[in-house]
């Protein structure tokens, strides 16, 4: 009862929840942060809540880790499906635009969360019907561009998404991706409620004191997964973090009592 009354109250507070309103006191509360889902697509082509699902309660979770609902922007390919976490539309620009914006107000860093469909060449961006790959040097250009001189926590949720690491690895940067560069992950079917990654990013925040411990938590569970399902080859995500950034984020606590939220 507990966890579904916390998950109810997350889910409404990235609606309703006035800048104002007091957050949990955590290193995060002067952080911006974007969490996309960049396809609605199951693998055989149908239509799939999954990475909307994803995105709807990553975020939600974002903010029992102390990250502020005035500086944490959602974006969904079909936004006027989900009222409910009021998601802005999907473009390349749009995504600099509000980690740029949010990023003035809460300079101390900046999180990315990308979940989508994911090819040698990159993920998945549909913008109004339009499919086109977001590649790994867009992608770092999108931090340098939006959080120059500052740390960022890069999170891709897709297949081959390991092609991201060598562009946006570096100081000041941890990398979190949900596949090895040649291999494709797991969970983007139309019964599937989140895609495998982003279901053990939920599972492991509750699991772990801070991000770098998180990394470890995910791919432990990934791993759990895929075996339990008999599914090969094995993904591998992905981890890589800036020596100095590791040390800095260990000293950066979640929140206590701080969990994944899953919706409905």
């Amino acid at each position: 009862m507990r966890a579904r009354l916390l998950a109810i109250l997350a889910l409404l507070a990235l609606v309703a929840w006035p800048a104002t309103a007091a957050a949990p006191k955590s290193p995060y509360n002067d952080w911006a942060a974007i969490v996309v889902a960049g396809d609605w697509r199951a693998h055989d082509g149908g239509p799939a809540e999954a990475f909307d699902n994803a995105r709807r309660d990553v975020a939600a979770t974002l903010l029992t880790l102390g990250f502020r609902p005035e500086n944490l922007t959602q974006f969904s390919t079909r936004p006027e499906r989900y009222p409910d976490t009021n998601p802005e539309r999907l473009t390349a620009q749009a995504m600099v635009d509000a980690l740029r914006t949010s990023g003035a107000r809460a300079p101390a860093g900046c999180l990315i969360y990308y979940t989508s469909h994911g090819a040698p060449q990159g993920v998945v961006l549909d913008v109004r019907g339009r499919m086109s790959a977001f590649s790994p040097t867009e992608m770092a250009a999108l931090v340098d561009e939006a959080c120059p001189g500052r740390p960022a926590i890069v999170i891709i949720s897709a297949c081959f998404s390991g092609v991201f690491v060598p562009h946006l690895a570096g100081p000041q940067r941890m990398v979190i991706t949900a596949a090895r560069p040649d291999r494709s992950s797991f969970g983007c079917s139309s019964e599937d409620k989140y895609p495998f990654f982003d279901a053990c990013f939920l599972e492991s925040v509750g699991k772990a004191r801070n991000f770098p411990a998180l990394a470890p938590a995910i791919q432990t569970c990934v791993t759990r997964r895929e075996r339990e399902m008999q599914l090969a080859p094995a993904s591998e995500p992905q981890v890589s973090i800036d020596g100095t950034l590791r040390l800095r984020l260990g000293m950066m606590p979640f929140p206590a009592g701080a969990q994944g939220v899953e919706g409905p």
